[in-house]
């Protein structure tokens, strides 16, 4: 890649970050859009369910593919073609007859999403080549999440009363095609020099194992645990899984190199980020439709009372990253892993939702843990890999983030379906959903204390050297066998294990 000024170095991050906001705003503003799409679509709770999953499912499935074919290919090309589907996946999603209609294009969508941030990432990397100004680029990238998470309820809940659901979709289209039209103009082409060779077969067992988990989940509680298509499809998941294990080992280049995971900072943060965003995607879903369909709130209130757990999101996720710099991911581990159990708790246990100052707390402590998670995730990921692997970590760590998204909404969503079977009229509709939220409630408490343990366990002295000792088997060439463990991870990743 040529040498680029600064300012067209801060256009090429400002352009990365159109493709962020696209991305991060139109997951917040779905949400609240639920209720609204339930009514209009007669939609059932599964049926809302897709809408969301069918697009972090497609997501999760094809982020490792499309980095790996950004670097192969061209990151510029992938890029644009990313923009392009998005944008046409939005206008498709804005015309939609029916909810299957909706989900296939969701699904669209999906396809163009993994083409944006794991690319941009790439390209951000490639254009800042020094790394404090790689890091204030990240770190301004990261920043958007948290500003599409502040803004993306009350925009939807404008859009959506003043205009319908069907307008939550036009918002991607101008900024797609500046996006895109700002990309051809000023964002270089860049290539890997030794591109990862692509792994069809391992890309298809990922597929099976997410898409036949995720059916399964979502399509429980109205088929039945025991129905043949439930267990066919969990037998397909788990000979997905042990087809996975098997095969990925042998592989040179494999799509996920199994050997990352015996780094404990690795695995944990992996675990760390499925917990998390099961806990966010069940927390949106569960309250987007408390809040309307319960308590009778319009869209735009309902993101207004969700606005405390953004705006504490969007404070504290730069606050988490400085801290991550200075500290090490430890602390933001545990305030996170604290703040998301006792939220939980607060719900779970006292009926924070019955009164609006104890439902306001939860959602300040929930905003707070979230808030502080998000940034050593990657941190950890990456800690003490070596640079040649660094991106590969990054990347799965970003899966796992859809991952438990998706597998947040079903499970919490095939809660609620059960506990609202049958329910007729409002009355008994409120009385299921409240019913049912408590063990859903249970489900984020127990992803919360995941965050706080596992983070405990995962980032001390011990968890460093399992990350040296992993990081000596990858790349042997590299890490030799003098210095300490510090100034050998400082070599692979920068000082705290930044890349």
């Amino acid at each position: 890649m040529p040498e680029l000024s600064h300012r067209r170095r801060m256009l090429v991050l400002a352009i990365c970050c159109m493709s962020l906001l696209l991305v991060s705003l139109d997951n917040t503003i779905l949400n609240v859009a639920l209720p609204t799409m339930q009514k209009d679509l007669h939609a059932t709770v599964a049926g809302l369910q897709w809408t969301i999953d069918a697009y972090t499912l497609v997501l999760a499935s094809l982020l490792m593919l499309a980095g790996s074919t950004a670097d192969r290919i061209g990151r510029r090309r992938v890029f644009k073609t990313g923009l392009v589907l998005f944008t046409l996946g939005s206008l498709l999603c804005s015309l939609a007859p029916s909810l299957e209609t909706l989900v296939a294009f969701r699904m669209v969508q999906a396809v163009g999403g993994s083409m944006l941030n794991p690319v941009a990432m790439s390209i951000i990397t490639n254009t800042f080549t020094e790394p404090r100004e790689r890091a204030r680029a990240i770190g301004a990238w990261g920043a958007v999440v948290g500003i599409a998470m502040a803004a993306g309820p009350l925009i939807g809940g404008l859009l959506v009363d003043s205009v319908g659901w069907r307008s939550i979709f036009w918002i991607n289209i101008p900024i797609g095609i500046a996006a895109y039209i700002l990309t051809r103009r000023y964002v270089p082409e860049s290539r890997a020099p030794k591109p990862r060779r692509p792994d069809p077969v391992g890309q298809l067992l990922v597929i099976g194992v997410l898409g036949a988990l995720t059916y399964a989940i979502i399509e429980a509680p109205a088929a039945g645990l025991t129905s043949p298509l439930i267990l066919s499809f969990t037998g397909v998941a788990v000979l997905s899984l042990i087809g996975l294990l098997l095969y990925e080992p042998r592989r040179a280049e494999p799509l996920i190199d199994l050997r990352f995971f015996r780094s404990a900072p690795f695995s944990g943060a992996t675990v760390i980020a499925i917990c998390a965003f099961a806990a966010l995607g069940g927390f949106l879903f569960l309250n987007t439709l408390y809040l309307q369909n319960v308590r009778g709130l319009s869209a735009l209130h309902a993101g207004l009372y969700i606005l405390p757990m953004a705006a504490l999101t969007f404070l504290c996720a730069p606050l988490s990253g400085r801290l991550v710099g200075s500290r090490g991911p430890r602390l933001s581990l545990l305030i996170a892993g604290v703040a998301m159990t006792a939220s939980g708790v607060l719900f779970a246990v006292f009926d924070a939702e019955g009164t609006t100052a104890l439902m306001f707390t939860g959602y300040v402590l929930f905003g707070l843990g979230f808030g502080m998670v998000n940034a050593p995730i990657t941190n950890t990921a990456v800690s003490g890999m070596p640079r040649s692997q660094a991106g590969v970590a990054a990347a799965v760590a970003s899966t796992s983030r859809q991952i438990g998204q998706t597998l947040g909404v079903a499970v919490i969503g095939a809660v609620l379906a059960a506990g609202t079977a049958g329910a007729v009229g409002s009355a008994s509709y409120a009385s299921g959903f409240v019913a049912a939220s408590h063990p859903a409630w249970w489900i984020i408490t127990a992803c919360g204390a995941c965050v706080l343990l596992v983070g405990a366990l995962t980032s001390g002295a011990w968890a460093r050297a399992t990350a040296y000792r992993t990081a000596r088997r990858l790349d042997p060439a590299v890490v030799g066998g003098e210095g300490t463990m510090r100034e050998a991870t400082q070599k692979w990743t920068g000082p705290g294990g930044d890349v």
